[in-house]
């Protein structure tokens, strides 16, 4: 499945046997043209062929693959040139055209881990900012094995690609947002902050955020759920990642419990601020290396204190929250985190279209994560900040 590149070598040769800086140039005869042309075309990647070819592969049984001699690490290199063919975005909504996105869906269910974990991260890249890719990937029904690998995959690589993918599904599409409240995600989510990766632990924690950021109101399930026992338990991590996205989570569900008027148990406040503390500690005791590359957490520590307690928190007063050399305002921590520039801007995403601002206290949705297309059938208006009851 190795694929071969341009001679490079062959032309740079070429080129310096016809200019060596110091003589004017020259026009090419017509032959030395002719062979130029040739040469290049002779190397050029027609990528749609390639595409149709390694769709072919794809559509091949697995069984049948084996007999040929073809292994997983083959289909893993294939897939790897496939996800560079697909990095750009006209190529990856081609794929769907050409009969290659059925394939690689059914490649999340392949029976050899690293070969799922391979799939989810092309997903992963077809659907990056993609409108049109998330919509024939949702249309595909490929929220159902992206989620059963995210909750129940064996292999802990499998479980973070699919949830990289999901995330990339999920992102400004409120149909894909819909369909994985529907199909429990956030239990599933919650139950992934207690897995013990640090990666997977990171990404869920991102997706949270997300979330969290662009559905309000989605902070009442994930306190029922239980999340803030769980995020201040992580906001101790060992891992600087994890902190802050416990941190994040937690300053997202404290804003809007202002908002709302509500507020902690007496046990969770003094939890909390044991945690705020250490945490205050820990940064007091930092180099001042180590104190530049905690900017974030220190203003994430500050802002959950004055969120909270409605002060500023020590930092402050020590010192410890702007840095000299630092900028005085602190960075807009509740901005949206992890967006790719250039998809972005290649898809012409209006983001300014937000969720609806009104404030209810959806129902708590804890039913099996199977069936998707019926529950979204049974629910065709669902939107963001509009749960409906799921079907029992």
């Amino acid at each position: 499945m190795a694929k071969q590149g341009p001679n490079w070598d062959g032309l740079l040769k070429w080129s310096l046997s016809h200019a060596d800086g110091t003589s004017p140039s020259r026009n090419l005869s017509e032959e030395d043209r002719r062979w130029f042309m040739e040469a290049m075309q002779s190397q050029t990647v027609d990528v749609i062929k390639r595409m149709k070819e390694i769709t072919l592969v794809m559509q091949t049984p697995e069984q049948v693959l084996e007999s040929q001699g073809v292994t997983p690490q083959d289909i893993e290199d294939m897939l790897d040139e496939l996800q560079e063919h697909v990095e750009s975005i006209d190529m990856a909504n081609d794929l769907h055209s050409i009969g290659g996105l059925d394939p690689l869906l059914k490649y999340l269910r392949n029976s050899h881990a690293n070969v799922r974990a391979k799939a989810a991260e092309v997903v992963s890249t077809i659907v990056q900012n993609n409108p049109r890719s998330q919509q024939l990937v949702m249309e595909a029904n490929a929220l159902e094995p992206l989620i059963h690998n995210f909750t129940s995959d064996p292999d802990v690589t499998a479980r973070t690609k699919a949830l990289g993918a999901i995330s990339s599904l999920i992102r400004h599409n409120k149909p894909g947002i819909a369909a994985f409240r529907l199909a429990n995600g956030y239990a599933a989510l919650r139950d992934a902050l207690s897995f013990e990766s640090v990666r997977f632990q990171r990404k869920a924690l991102n997706l949270i955020h997300y979330l969290l950021h662009e559905n309000r109101s989605d902070c009442y399930v994930v306190t029922e759920l239980g999340f803030p026992r769980i995020l201040m338990h992580l906001a101790s991590s060992e891992d600087s990642e994890v902190r802050e996205g416990a941190l994040r989570g937690l300053l997202e569900l404290a804003r809007d419990r202002t908002e709302q008027g509500g507020s902690h148990s007496s046990e969770e406040d003094r939890k909390l601020k044991e945690i705020l503390e250490e945490r205050i500690k820990g940064i007091s005791l930092m180099s001042p290396e180590d104190l530049g590359a905690a900017r974030e957490e220190r203003q994430l520590v500050d802002s959950l204190w004055n969120a909270c307690y409605s002060e500023p928190s020590s930092l402050q007063e020590k010192g410890l929250l702007v840095l000299p050399g630092e900028d005085a305002s602190p960075p807009d921590i509740a901005s949206k985190h992890f967006e790719p520039p250039l998809r972005a801007w290649s898809a012409n995403r209006d983001a300014d279209v937000k969720a609806s601002t009104e404030k209810k206290k959806p129902s708590l949705l804890l039913g099996p994560p199977a069936d998707i297309g019926y529950r979204l059938q049974n629910n065709p208006n669902t939107e963001d900040g509009d749960q409906r009851n799921p079907p029992t």
